[in-house]
């Protein structure tokens, strides 16, 4: 019997096919259904201008986590798309490496408390990651499973933007991969520091980033002075009171959207009891925007959504953006 050999260039090109046909096959699979909520921003333009603060700006979530619940694992894209059927949502992911340098979504450094494995992610080959089921908020192990960074970027497109937080992928890799997928649209980078703001615009000047540096005045000032421009950030001031409010009228004088954090404080109370009812809930996040800010990270995305859904019914130039699949 002929044995066929297949030359090195020849198995390069059959896997990028293979590549490439699994790709499309995901992306088919995940097209938004009826219901969704999307955020249709079509390039790096679009975003930049999305982002822009106006005045008459409409106020939204950014889920931390993308969203976790009963039945429903953090950093998995059945519960991103619970979210974006029920509110307009960015969503926050959390990136690691497998043992074999692929990135999955993973807060943790370990497997144990989000899922039915035990160890570092590190020690993991991504073969192996696959074999594992993620925990919901409870405890409770569920069906779903742990999905990679590439997958999570091609299943974004035209529904959100994800915000890839740092964990231990460093921001080169991290603008690396957004450049991969083409998802300057629909992707964003954590920023820990001006240094690392820096970077990612040195990088890529069509890459925005998630400022999460800037809870002052002095912080502010010193952003404005770096080269780097107020429309490629968002601004995460603080998850708490801000020592100097000033800072938000001073961030969006520059055409930048604030963010507050609520997982910390108000969505913390609330699943610890320390607030009894929805109605008190709702009311503390519409604050958060009547103080400042435009985007509200918070861990109860859904409920958080649906708190300031009265705040989004305005005329406003950001209107395009905001749809919901028929």
């Amino acid at each position: 019997m002929r044995i066929l050999k297949t030359s090195p260039r020849l198995g390069g090109f059959l896997l990028l096919v293979l590549s490439y046909l699994f790709v499309s096959a995901f992306t088919f699979f995940h097209k938004a259904g009826p219901g969704t909520h999307i955020i249709d921003v079509k390039n790096s333009r679009e975003l930049q201008e999305f982002f822009r603060y106006t005045g008459d700006r409409i106020p939204f979530i950014s889920s931390h986590r993308g969203g976790p619940k009963k039945g429903l694992p953090e950093n998995c894209i059945a519960t991103f798309e619970n979210t974006l059927q029920h509110t307009w949502s960015i969503l926050e992911i959390d990136p690691h490496y497998t043992k074999d340098s692929a990135i999955v979504l993973m807060h943790d450094a370990t497997l144990d408390r989000t899922s039915n494995g035990h160890g570092k992610v590190s020690d993991y080959t991504l073969a192996e990651i696959r074999k594992l089921k993620l925990k919901d908020t409870e405890g409770k192990v569920t069906s779903e499973t742990i999905p990679t960074l590439d997958e999570a970027l091609e299943w974004a497109k035209g529904k959100t933007i994800l915000i890839i937080d740092q964990k231990d992928v460093s921001t080169d890799i991290r603008v690396q991969k957004i450049q991969e997928h083409k998802a300057q649209a629909s992707a964003m980078v954590m920023a820990y520091s001006l240094a690392d703001a820096k970077r990612c615009y040195e990088l890529d000047k069509n890459i925005m980033m998630e400022a999460a540096f800037i809870p002052d005045m002095k912080s502010a000032e010193a952003f404005d002075k770096s080269g780097v421009p107020w429309k490629n950030v968002v601004v995460f001031v603080t998850h708490t009171e801000p020592k100097e409010k000033e800072v938000f009228d001073y961030v969006h004088k520059k055409g930048a959207m604030c963010i507050r954090g609520s997982s910390r404080t108000i969505d913390k109370d609330y699943t610890d009891g320390k607030i009894s009812s929805k109605d008190i809930l709702n009311e503390k996040y519409r604050q958060l925007i009547k103080d400042g800010a435009d985007i509200i990270e918070a861990d109860l995305g859904v409920e958080a959504g649906y708190a300031i859904e009265k705040m989004q019914d305005v005329k406003s130039s950001k209107r395009k953006y905001f749809k919901v699949v028929k």
